[in-house]
Protein backbone atom coordinates (compact mmCIF):
# COMPACT_ATOMS: atom_id res chain seq x y z
CA UNK A 1 0.00 0.00 0.00
CA UNK A 2 2.79 2.38 0.94
CA UNK A 3 4.51 1.59 -2.35
CA UNK A 4 1.34 2.28 -4.31
CA UNK A 5 0.89 5.66 -2.63
CA UNK A 6 4.48 6.58 -3.47
CA UNK A 7 3.92 5.68 -7.12
CA UNK A 8 0.80 7.85 -7.21
CA UNK A 9 2.76 10.78 -5.81
CA UNK A 10 5.44 10.29 -8.46
CA UNK A 11 2.83 10.21 -11.23
CA UNK A 12 1.21 13.36 -9.88
CA UNK A 13 4.59 15.11 -9.82
CA UNK A 14 5.31 14.06 -13.37
CA UNK A 15 1.89 15.25 -14.55
CA UNK A 16 2.38 18.63 -12.94
CA UNK A 17 5.80 18.98 -14.58
CA UNK A 18 4.44 18.06 -17.99
CA UNK A 19 1.59 20.54 -17.63
CA UNK A 20 3.98 23.27 -16.56
CA UNK A 21 6.21 22.55 -19.54
CA UNK A 22 3.30 22.64 -21.96
CA UNK A 23 2.08 25.92 -20.50
CA UNK A 24 5.53 27.45 -20.76
CA UNK A 25 5.96 26.30 -24.36
CA UNK A 26 2.53 27.58 -25.30
CA UNK A 27 3.27 30.93 -23.74
CA UNK A 28 6.51 31.20 -25.66
CA UNK A 29 4.77 30.29 -28.91
CA UNK A 30 2.07 32.90 -28.32
CA UNK A 31 4.70 35.50 -27.56
CA UNK A 32 6.53 34.68 -30.79
CA UNK A 33 3.30 34.90 -32.79
CA UNK A 34 2.41 38.26 -31.23
CA UNK A 35 5.91 39.61 -31.94
CA UNK A 36 5.75 38.39 -35.54
CA UNK A 37 2.33 39.92 -36.09
CA UNK A 38 3.47 43.22 -34.61
CA UNK A 39 6.53 43.23 -36.88
CA UNK A 40 4.34 42.63 -39.95
CA UNK A 41 1.95 45.42 -38.95
CA UNK A 42 4.77 47.92 -38.50
CA UNK A 43 6.36 46.90 -41.79
CA UNK A 44 3.07 47.24 -43.63
CA UNK A 45 2.47 50.67 -42.11
CA UNK A 46 5.88 51.84 -43.27
CA UNK A 47 5.19 50.62 -46.81
CA UNK A 48 1.79 52.28 -46.82
CA UNK A 49 3.24 55.58 -45.61
CA UNK A 50 5.99 55.43 -48.22
CA UNK A 51 3.62 54.68 -51.07
CA UNK A 52 0.99 57.20 -49.99
CA UNK A 53 3.36 60.10 -50.50
CA UNK A 54 2.54 59.97 -54.19
CA UNK A 55 -0.24 58.63 -56.34
CA UNK A 56 0.38 55.37 -58.11
CA UNK A 57 1.86 55.97 -61.52
CA UNK A 58 -0.05 54.91 -64.62
CA UNK A 59 1.12 52.31 -67.11
CA UNK A 60 0.29 54.46 -70.12
CA UNK A 61 2.93 57.18 -70.27
CA UNK A 62 2.63 60.84 -71.02
CA UNK A 63 -0.48 62.84 -71.17
CA UNK A 64 -0.22 66.52 -70.64
CA UNK A 65 -2.82 68.30 -68.59
CA UNK A 66 -4.98 66.71 -71.18
CA UNK A 67 -7.09 64.51 -68.99
CA UNK A 68 -8.20 67.62 -67.20
CA UNK A 69 -11.62 67.72 -65.65
CA UNK A 70 -11.57 71.48 -65.98
CA UNK A 71 -12.95 73.53 -68.83
CA UNK A 72 -13.03 77.28 -68.33
CA UNK A 73 -12.48 77.27 -64.57
CA UNK A 74 -9.91 75.79 -62.24
CA UNK A 75 -11.60 73.13 -60.11
CA UNK A 76 -10.41 72.29 -56.64
CA UNK A 77 -9.65 68.64 -56.10
CA UNK A 78 -8.01 66.38 -53.56
CA UNK A 79 -4.29 66.97 -53.69
CA UNK A 80 -1.42 64.57 -53.39
CA UNK A 81 -0.29 64.19 -49.78
CA UNK A 82 2.55 66.51 -48.92
CA UNK A 83 4.35 65.13 -45.90
CA UNK A 84 7.43 66.94 -44.73
CA UNK A 85 9.69 63.91 -45.01
CA UNK A 86 9.66 63.71 -48.82
CA UNK A 87 13.07 62.82 -50.14
CA UNK A 88 14.40 62.18 -53.61
CA UNK A 89 16.29 59.24 -55.01
CA UNK A 90 20.10 59.50 -54.85
CA UNK A 91 20.47 60.20 -58.58
CA UNK A 92 18.82 63.59 -58.08
CA UNK A 93 22.00 64.88 -56.48
CA UNK A 94 23.70 64.62 -59.87
CA UNK A 95 21.25 66.90 -61.67
CA UNK A 96 23.06 70.13 -60.96
CA UNK A 97 21.12 73.36 -61.49
CA UNK A 98 19.47 72.13 -64.72
CA UNK A 99 20.33 75.27 -66.67
CA UNK A 100 16.89 76.84 -66.12
CA UNK A 101 15.33 79.10 -63.52
CA UNK A 102 15.11 77.39 -60.13
CA UNK A 103 12.02 77.87 -57.96
CA UNK A 104 11.70 76.96 -54.30
CA UNK A 105 9.12 74.39 -53.27
CA UNK A 106 7.50 76.93 -50.94
CA UNK A 107 7.21 79.47 -53.75
CA UNK A 108 5.32 77.03 -55.96
CA UNK A 109 3.24 75.75 -53.07
CA UNK A 110 2.07 79.32 -52.50
CA UNK A 111 1.56 79.97 -56.22
CA UNK A 112 -0.72 76.93 -56.55
CA UNK A 113 -2.53 77.61 -53.26
CA UNK A 114 -1.15 74.43 -51.72
CA UNK A 115 -1.65 72.49 -54.98
CA UNK A 116 -5.41 72.91 -54.88
CA UNK A 117 -6.16 73.92 -58.49
CA UNK A 118 -5.74 70.72 -60.44
CA UNK A 119 -5.66 70.98 -64.23
CA UNK A 120 -5.17 67.32 -65.05
CA UNK A 121 -2.79 64.38 -65.08
CA UNK A 122 0.54 64.37 -66.86
CA UNK A 123 2.55 61.34 -67.86
CA UNK A 124 4.52 61.31 -64.64
CA UNK A 125 2.75 63.88 -62.51
CA UNK A 126 -0.34 65.89 -61.76
CA UNK A 127 -0.52 69.41 -63.23
CA UNK A 128 -1.74 72.38 -61.19
CA UNK A 129 -2.64 75.95 -62.04
CA UNK A 130 -0.73 78.71 -60.28
CA UNK A 131 0.20 82.37 -60.38
CA UNK A 132 3.76 83.47 -59.60
CA UNK A 133 4.57 86.58 -57.61
CA UNK A 134 5.49 88.39 -60.82
CA UNK A 135 1.96 87.76 -62.12
CA UNK A 136 2.75 84.99 -64.61
CA UNK A 137 0.13 82.26 -64.87
CA UNK A 138 1.82 78.87 -64.79
CA UNK A 139 1.13 75.16 -64.99
CA UNK A 140 3.09 73.23 -62.35
CA UNK A 141 3.71 69.53 -62.89
CA UNK A 142 4.28 67.52 -59.73
CA UNK A 143 6.14 64.20 -59.83
CA UNK A 144 4.01 61.15 -59.02
CA UNK A 145 6.52 58.95 -57.24
CA UNK A 146 10.13 58.45 -56.29
CA UNK A 147 11.60 56.25 -58.99
CA UNK A 148 14.57 56.34 -61.30
CA UNK A 149 12.29 56.18 -64.35
CA UNK A 150 10.34 59.28 -63.31
CA UNK A 151 13.52 61.17 -62.49
CA UNK A 152 14.95 60.34 -65.91
CA UNK A 153 11.78 61.65 -67.57
CA UNK A 154 12.02 64.80 -65.45
CA UNK A 155 15.64 65.38 -66.48
CA UNK A 156 14.85 64.53 -70.09
CA UNK A 157 12.10 67.12 -70.37
CA UNK A 158 14.32 69.83 -68.93
CA UNK A 159 17.28 68.97 -71.16
CA UNK A 160 15.13 69.11 -74.28
CA UNK A 161 12.92 72.12 -73.57
CA UNK A 162 15.63 74.40 -72.20
CA UNK A 163 17.38 74.45 -75.58
CA UNK A 164 14.34 74.74 -77.87
CA UNK A 165 12.68 77.94 -79.04
CA UNK A 166 9.68 77.66 -81.33
CA UNK A 167 6.33 79.51 -81.28
CA UNK A 168 4.43 76.21 -81.27
CA UNK A 169 6.30 74.54 -78.40
CA UNK A 170 5.26 75.06 -74.79
CA UNK A 171 7.70 77.20 -72.79
CA UNK A 172 9.44 75.75 -69.74
CA UNK A 173 9.94 78.50 -67.15
CA UNK A 174 11.93 76.41 -64.71
CA UNK A 175 11.86 73.75 -62.00
CA UNK A 176 12.69 73.11 -58.37
CA UNK A 177 16.29 72.51 -57.32
CA UNK A 178 17.93 69.15 -56.74
CA UNK A 179 17.63 69.77 -52.98
CA UNK A 180 13.86 70.30 -53.08
CA UNK A 181 11.39 68.09 -51.23
CA UNK A 182 9.73 67.31 -54.55
CA UNK A 183 10.52 67.60 -58.24
CA UNK A 184 8.32 70.23 -59.89
CA UNK A 185 8.32 71.56 -63.46
CA UNK A 186 6.97 75.03 -64.22
CA UNK A 187 5.49 75.80 -67.67
CA UNK A 188 3.63 78.66 -69.25
CA UNK A 189 -0.09 78.24 -68.69
CA UNK A 190 -2.10 77.52 -71.86
CA UNK A 191 -5.68 78.57 -71.21
CA UNK A 192 -7.74 76.94 -73.95
CA UNK A 193 -7.26 73.28 -73.11
CA UNK A 194 -6.12 70.46 -75.35
CA UNK A 195 -6.96 69.63 -78.94
CA UNK A 196 -8.55 66.39 -77.72
CA UNK A 197 -11.01 68.32 -75.58
CA UNK A 198 -12.07 70.40 -78.58
CA UNK A 199 -12.45 67.43 -80.93
CA UNK A 200 -14.18 64.83 -78.77
CA UNK A 201 -14.03 66.04 -75.18
CA UNK A 202 -15.73 68.50 -72.86
CA UNK A 203 -15.30 71.49 -75.19
CA UNK A 204 -16.38 69.74 -78.40
CA UNK A 205 -20.03 70.79 -78.19
CA UNK A 206 -19.64 74.24 -76.66
CA UNK A 207 -16.60 75.30 -78.73
CA UNK A 208 -16.38 73.15 -81.87
CA UNK A 209 -13.44 73.90 -84.14
CA UNK A 210 -14.26 74.95 -87.69
CA UNK A 211 -12.35 73.50 -90.63
CA UNK A 212 -10.07 76.53 -91.06
CA UNK A 213 -8.92 76.33 -87.43
CA UNK A 214 -8.33 72.59 -87.74
CA UNK A 215 -6.18 73.08 -90.81
CA UNK A 216 -4.13 75.73 -88.97
CA UNK A 217 -3.72 73.36 -86.02
CA UNK A 218 -2.38 70.69 -88.38
CA UNK A 219 0.09 73.12 -89.96
CA UNK A 220 1.38 74.48 -86.65
CA UNK A 221 1.74 71.01 -85.10
CA UNK A 222 3.61 69.75 -88.16
CA UNK A 223 5.83 72.83 -88.06
CA UNK A 224 6.73 72.17 -84.41
CA UNK A 225 7.53 68.51 -85.13
CA UNK A 226 9.60 69.45 -88.17
CA UNK A 227 11.61 71.81 -85.96
CA UNK A 228 12.17 69.02 -83.43
CA UNK A 229 13.38 66.62 -86.10
CA UNK A 230 15.80 69.20 -87.49
CA UNK A 231 17.10 69.58 -83.93
CA UNK A 232 17.69 65.83 -83.69
CA UNK A 233 14.74 65.16 -81.37
CA UNK A 234 11.93 62.63 -81.69
CA UNK A 235 8.88 63.52 -79.61
CA UNK A 236 7.72 59.89 -79.31
CA UNK A 237 4.30 60.77 -77.87
CA UNK A 238 2.51 62.89 -80.47
CA UNK A 239 -1.24 62.91 -79.74
CA UNK A 240 -4.13 65.33 -79.41
CA UNK A 241 -3.88 65.40 -75.61
CA UNK A 242 -0.33 66.74 -75.92
CA UNK A 243 -1.37 69.51 -78.31
CA UNK A 244 -2.50 72.54 -76.31
CA UNK A 245 -4.39 75.54 -77.68
CA UNK A 246 -4.13 79.10 -76.39
CA UNK A 247 -6.89 81.71 -76.46
CA UNK A 248 -6.19 82.34 -80.17
CA UNK A 249 -6.21 78.60 -80.97
CA UNK A 250 -2.45 78.72 -81.52
CA UNK A 251 -0.80 75.33 -81.03
CA UNK A 252 1.60 74.56 -78.19
CA UNK A 253 3.05 71.05 -78.35
CA UNK A 254 3.77 69.76 -74.84
CA UNK A 255 5.06 66.83 -72.77
CA UNK A 256 8.59 65.81 -73.67
CA UNK A 257 9.17 63.22 -70.96
CA UNK A 258 9.45 60.41 -73.53
CA UNK A 259 11.32 62.39 -76.18
CA UNK A 260 14.66 61.12 -77.42
CA UNK A 261 17.71 62.77 -78.88
CA UNK A 262 18.30 61.23 -82.28
CA UNK A 263 21.82 61.08 -83.78
CA UNK A 264 21.59 62.65 -87.21
CA UNK A 265 24.01 60.10 -88.71
CA UNK A 266 21.90 57.08 -87.73
CA UNK A 267 18.85 55.57 -89.39
CA UNK A 268 17.18 54.60 -86.13
CA UNK A 269 17.59 54.15 -82.38
CA UNK A 270 16.94 50.73 -80.84
CA UNK A 271 14.79 51.17 -77.75
CA UNK A 272 11.83 49.58 -76.01
CA UNK A 273 8.52 50.86 -77.43
CA UNK A 274 6.85 53.59 -75.41
CA UNK A 275 3.96 55.86 -76.19
CA UNK A 276 0.18 55.84 -76.12
CA UNK A 277 -2.02 53.05 -77.53
CA UNK A 278 -3.55 54.10 -80.83
CA UNK A 279 -0.63 56.37 -81.74
CA UNK A 280 2.40 54.07 -81.64
CA UNK A 281 4.15 53.32 -84.92
CA UNK A 282 3.56 49.59 -85.67
CA UNK A 283 7.11 49.11 -86.94
CA UNK A 284 8.53 50.70 -83.79
CA UNK A 285 6.29 48.47 -81.68
CA UNK A 286 7.27 45.30 -83.52
CA UNK A 287 10.95 45.92 -84.29
CA UNK A 288 12.02 48.24 -81.42
CA UNK A 289 13.38 50.69 -83.99
CA UNK A 290 12.62 54.35 -83.40
CA UNK A 291 13.16 57.18 -85.87
CA UNK A 292 11.46 60.40 -86.99
CA UNK A 293 8.95 58.46 -89.11
CA UNK A 294 7.48 57.17 -85.83
CA UNK A 295 6.34 60.73 -85.11
CA UNK A 296 4.98 60.91 -88.66
CA UNK A 297 2.75 57.90 -88.02
CA UNK A 298 1.44 59.45 -84.79
CA UNK A 299 0.78 62.71 -86.62
CA UNK A 300 -1.23 60.75 -89.18
CA UNK A 301 -3.53 59.67 -86.35
CA UNK A 302 -3.87 63.32 -85.31
CA UNK A 303 -4.87 64.23 -88.88
CA UNK A 304 -7.49 61.47 -88.81
CA UNK A 305 -8.87 62.93 -85.57
CA UNK A 306 -8.97 66.41 -87.09
CA UNK A 307 -11.13 65.34 -90.03
CA UNK A 308 -13.32 62.90 -88.09
CA UNK A 309 -13.60 64.30 -84.53
CA UNK A 310 -13.22 60.68 -83.38
CA UNK A 311 -10.96 59.34 -80.62
CA UNK A 312 -7.79 57.45 -81.51
CA UNK A 313 -9.04 54.41 -79.59
CA UNK A 314 -12.70 53.65 -78.92
CA UNK A 315 -13.68 50.15 -77.78
CA UNK A 316 -17.36 50.88 -78.48
CA UNK A 317 -16.67 50.90 -82.23
CA UNK A 318 -16.66 47.79 -84.41
CA UNK A 319 -13.67 45.56 -83.67
CA UNK A 320 -12.00 46.52 -86.97
CA UNK A 321 -12.49 50.22 -86.22
CA UNK A 322 -11.40 50.35 -82.57
CA UNK A 323 -8.12 51.93 -83.66
CA UNK A 324 -8.84 55.08 -85.64
CA UNK A 325 -5.70 54.51 -87.72
CA UNK A 326 -7.10 51.23 -89.08
CA UNK A 327 -10.51 52.78 -89.60
CA UNK A 328 -9.09 55.78 -91.48
CA UNK A 329 -6.90 53.69 -93.79
CA UNK A 330 -9.82 51.39 -94.59
CA UNK A 331 -12.34 54.18 -95.30
CA UNK A 332 -9.92 56.19 -97.43
CA UNK A 333 -8.74 53.13 -99.34
CA UNK A 334 -12.29 52.03 -100.09
CA UNK A 335 -13.44 55.49 -101.20
CA UNK A 336 -15.73 55.79 -98.17
CA UNK A 337 -14.34 59.00 -96.71
CA UNK A 338 -17.88 60.27 -96.08
CA UNK A 339 -18.20 57.54 -93.44
CA UNK A 340 -15.13 58.86 -91.61
CA UNK A 341 -15.36 62.64 -91.66
CA UNK A 342 -17.23 64.85 -89.22
CA UNK A 343 -20.42 65.88 -91.11
CA UNK A 344 -20.58 69.19 -89.22
CA UNK A 345 -17.52 70.42 -91.14
CA UNK A 346 -19.50 70.69 -94.39
CA UNK A 347 -18.05 67.74 -96.29
CA UNK A 348 -21.39 66.92 -97.93
CA UNK A 349 -22.54 70.52 -98.42
CA UNK A 350 -19.49 72.50 -99.53
CA UNK A 351 -17.51 71.17 -102.54
CA UNK A 352 -14.46 73.27 -101.61
CA UNK A 353 -14.38 71.92 -98.05
CA UNK A 354 -14.75 68.43 -99.47
CA UNK A 355 -11.73 68.89 -101.76
CA UNK A 356 -9.58 70.23 -98.92
CA UNK A 357 -10.60 67.47 -96.53
CA UNK A 358 -9.88 64.87 -99.20
CA UNK A 359 -6.38 66.32 -99.60
CA UNK A 360 -5.76 66.13 -95.85
CA UNK A 361 -7.20 62.60 -95.75
CA UNK A 362 -4.82 61.56 -98.53
CA UNK A 363 -1.92 62.96 -96.50
CA UNK A 364 -3.11 61.10 -93.38
CA UNK A 365 -3.27 57.91 -95.46
CA UNK A 366 0.38 58.32 -96.45
CA UNK A 367 1.44 58.98 -92.86
CA UNK A 368 -0.34 55.85 -91.63
CA UNK A 369 1.38 53.42 -93.98
CA UNK A 370 2.94 50.38 -92.32
CA UNK A 371 6.20 50.81 -94.25
CA UNK A 372 8.16 53.80 -93.01
CA UNK A 373 9.86 54.36 -96.34
CA UNK A 374 6.62 55.49 -98.00
CA UNK A 375 5.65 57.90 -95.23
CA UNK A 376 6.46 61.55 -95.93
CA UNK A 377 8.90 63.54 -93.81
CA UNK A 378 7.61 66.27 -91.52
CA UNK A 379 9.13 68.88 -93.85
CA UNK A 380 7.11 67.47 -96.73
CA UNK A 381 3.98 67.37 -94.57
CA UNK A 382 4.36 71.04 -93.68
CA UNK A 383 4.78 71.93 -97.36
CA UNK A 384 1.68 69.94 -98.39
CA UNK A 385 -0.52 71.41 -95.65
CA UNK A 386 0.59 74.96 -96.41
CA UNK A 387 -0.14 74.31 -100.07
CA UNK A 388 -3.68 73.23 -99.18
CA UNK A 389 -4.14 76.38 -97.11
CA UNK A 390 -2.76 78.65 -99.85
CA UNK A 391 -5.13 77.16 -102.42
CA UNK A 392 -7.94 77.73 -99.96
CA UNK A 393 -6.97 81.37 -99.47
CA UNK A 394 -6.53 81.98 -103.21
CA UNK A 395 -9.89 80.42 -103.92
CA UNK A 396 -11.59 82.55 -101.28
CA UNK A 397 -9.94 85.77 -102.44
CA UNK A 398 -10.75 85.12 -106.10
CA UNK A 399 -14.38 84.26 -105.38
CA UNK A 400 -14.97 87.27 -103.15
CA UNK A 401 -16.19 90.31 -105.11
CA UNK A 402 -13.96 93.39 -104.96
CA UNK A 403 -15.51 96.82 -104.66
CA UNK A 404 -13.92 99.58 -106.75
CA UNK A 405 -14.80 103.18 -106.02
CA UNK A 406 -15.34 105.39 -109.04
CA UNK A 407 -16.02 109.08 -108.80
CA UNK A 408 -19.04 109.94 -110.89
CA UNK A 409 -19.67 113.23 -112.60
CA UNK A 410 -21.86 114.24 -109.72
CA UNK A 411 -19.13 113.54 -107.20
CA UNK A 412 -21.05 110.62 -105.66
CA UNK A 413 -19.29 107.26 -105.23
CA UNK A 414 -20.62 104.39 -107.25
CA UNK A 415 -19.68 100.83 -106.28
CA UNK A 416 -18.86 98.35 -109.06
CA UNK A 417 -18.36 94.68 -108.26
CA UNK A 418 -15.42 93.11 -110.04
CA UNK A 419 -15.79 89.56 -111.43
CA UNK A 420 -19.57 89.85 -111.47
CA UNK A 421 -22.24 90.56 -114.05
CA UNK A 422 -23.18 94.26 -114.05
CA UNK A 423 -26.76 95.11 -113.19
CA UNK A 424 -29.07 95.69 -116.12
CA UNK A 425 -29.77 99.13 -117.47
CA UNK A 426 -33.13 100.38 -116.39
CA UNK A 427 -35.39 100.80 -119.47
CA UNK A 428 -36.99 103.75 -117.78
CA UNK A 429 -34.01 105.75 -116.63
CA UNK A 430 -31.28 104.36 -118.92
CA UNK A 431 -28.83 104.67 -115.99
CA UNK A 432 -26.71 102.20 -113.96
CA UNK A 433 -28.17 101.03 -110.71
CA UNK A 434 -26.51 102.97 -107.91
CA UNK A 435 -24.75 101.36 -104.99
CA UNK A 436 -27.59 102.31 -102.70
CA UNK A 437 -29.90 100.09 -104.73
CA UNK A 438 -27.51 97.14 -104.95
CA UNK A 439 -28.40 95.70 -101.56
CA UNK A 440 -32.03 95.40 -102.59
CA UNK A 441 -31.26 93.91 -105.98
CA UNK A 442 -31.08 90.23 -106.77
CA UNK A 443 -27.30 90.27 -106.86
Amino acid sequence: IVETQQNKKKDAGLSAGVIAGIVAASGAAVAILIAGAWFCIIRRRRKTQASSQYTTSKDLPITSYSTSKATSSYPTSTTISSSSNHSLVPSISNLGNFGVQVFSYEELEEATENFSRELGDGGFGTVYYGVLKDGRAVAVKRLYERSLKRVEQFKNEIEILKSLKHPNLVILYGCTSRHSRELLLVYEYISNGTLAEHLHGDRAESRPLCWTVRLNVAIETASALSYLHKSGIIHRDVKTTNILLDENSTVKVADFGLSRLFPMDQTHVSTAPQGTPGYVDPEYYQCYRLNEKSDVYSFGVVLAELISSKEAVDITRHRHDINLSNMAVSKIQNDALHELVDPSLGFDKDPEVRRRMMSVAELAFRCLQQEREVRPSMDEIVEILRGIKEKEEIRESSSAPDVVDIEGSSGDDVGLLRHSVPPPISPETDKWTSSSDTAASSF
